[in-house]
């Protein structure tokens, strides 16, 4: 299969195959005026298969919200056909109104304010609400 390169824009590559859709949809991608494509199910060495999605526009990629939802993603910025920036994303240190404390005691439950979290173990992949301090496990 060939799908044509970027001229400019992005290539988020390395997602968890299955989970482009997830991505497209979070990055509201159907209401982008700009050429979009999505491989879904890739060969790579290095994960056996992949994701892959390709944007041949500028748009707001939110790069800690990318990580928390896959920390694997590689986000590379295409000018003009060339490569100009390759971004390893991570789990984020932060967390801004990206998940929701399940306290319901939390001053988050009752004010309309912003839900804050900070990672707590990287390896669990387990943030903690910096307002009650109560885990979130993503379940």
């Amino acid at each position: 299969m060939n799908i044509d390169g970027v001229n400019n824009g992005y290539v988020i590559d390395h997602i968890t195959a299955g989970t482009g859709l997830e991505i497209y949809n979070f990055l509201k991608l159907d209401k982008a005026d700009c050429t979009v494509a999505i491989i879904q199910r890739a060969s790579s060495t290095k994960y056996g298969r992949k994701d892959i999605i390709k944007i041949d526009g500028d748009i707001d990629i939110d790069c800690d919200t990318l990580g928390y939802m896959d920390e694997n993603i590689t986000v590379n910025r295409i000018r003009d056909r060339q490569l100009l920036e390759k971004i390893h994303l991570e789990l984020p240190e932060t967390l801004n109104d990206v998940i929701k404390c399940r306290n319901p005691r939390c001053i988050t439950s009752v004010e309309d304010i912003e839900h804050r979290f900070k990672l707590a173990d990287r390896e669990r992949k387990k943030y903690r609400c910096v307002y009650c301090d109560t885990e979130y496990t993503g379940e």
